[in-house]
């Protein structure tokens, strides 16, 4: 096989550079992304444990936390150690293998942390709209399938991406990703090849995933908010609003920058990369680190929360 001048046939080793632009003060903003990350893996375990140690909390809306919780922690694990290492340690390298499979586990987790986001719209629907059918409705079985659904439907979509690029792409112009971590696109826009099939799978499944849940999503919530200014007393009504109203925050910031980050790699050749790596970045923190704030919001779990410091 002939192999073009400065192409690369199946490197070994890639090399993230970190944010293009911004490689003088990486060290410093390396630190916010820290004290994310801490939030992160440090409150969502806390509310683990306490729905995990709490029978009170063993219904589907805490489950359902739960669920959020150890998947935010898994997700901004697979993401903060190497950025740090790139920002502070200056340790830039990652194998190609690992690199496909930082690659696989984050777009996986992405894709559970929106299934378990629509479960809990659905949550919230059966709730406030079928509230006599919604013991019976969310059995253990059912919970059970939804949390081993979820996670199967993002494993199974996502590796035919990592197949594609592993067995597809063989040369590469350069090595360098200019990026934090190894992000589907960004890998993809390293090879000489023809990449259509790549670009349109990748295509395929962030609308088979992302697209199918937001629809769904909205339908629960237009449905619900029909519902809510239906109830004839005013505090039932505020009570139904206040937690809609959290829910959809928590929406919002998940899938607002995740559309931002999947349409600025791919039609956002006029926007500084540094902003689109940002932004990134904050799509795959912010979520995790608000996570916890969110649970405390719920008056249940900031009992126990208040109950467990007041014992320290």
């Amino acid at each position: 096989m002939l192999i073009p001048n400065g192409s690369v046939f199946t490197p070994a080793l890639l090399t993230l550079t970190g944010i293009p632009g911004l490689e003088s003060v990486q060290r410093w903003i390396g630190i916010p992304f820290g004290v994310m990350y801490f939030m992160a893996v440090i409150g969502n375990s806390l509310i683990l444990g306490i729905i995990k140690y709490e029978h009170s909390l063993h219904k589907p809306m805490y489950i359902f936390l739960a669920m959020l919780g150890a998947t935010d922690i898994a997700l901004s694990t697979c993401i903060l150690p190497k950025m740090l290492g790139i920002f502070w340690f200056h340790l830039p390298e990652i194998s190609f293998v690992a690199c496909l499979l930082q690659m696989w586990l984050i777009h996986s987790l992405q894709a559970t942390e929106s299934g378990i986001l629509l479960a809990m719209a659905l949550d919230r629907y059966v709730a406030i709209c079928h509230p006599l059918r919604h013991t019976t409705f969310f059995s253990q079985q059912l919970l059970t399938h939804i949390a081993v659904g979820v996670i199967l439907r993002g494993a199974i979509l996502v590796a035919p991406c990592l197949v594609l690029i592993k067995f597809r792409l063989k040369l590469y112009r350069t090595t360098v990703i200019s990026h934090t971590y190894c992000e589907h696109m960004a890998i993809v826009k390293l090879a000489t090849e023809d990449v259509r099939i790549n670009k349109i799978y990748g295509l395929f499944v962030a609308f088979s995933i992302l697209g199918f849940d937001i629809i769904f999503i909205t339908l629960s919530y237009i449905q619900i908010f029909i519902t809510v200014f239906q109830l004839p007393q005013k505090e039932a009504r505020f009570k139904a609003f206040n937690t809609c109203i959290a829910h959809i925050c928590v929406f919002l910031q998940f899938y607002l920058l995740a559309f931002f980050s999947f349409f600025t790699h791919r039609f956002g050749a006029h926007i500084p990369p540094y902003i689109h790596i940002l932004l990134s970045n904050l799509y795959l923190l912010v979520p995790p680190s608000s996570t916890p704030i969110y649970g405390v919001k719920t008056k249940q779990i900031l009992d126990h929360v208040l109950k467990l410091f007041l014992k320290i």
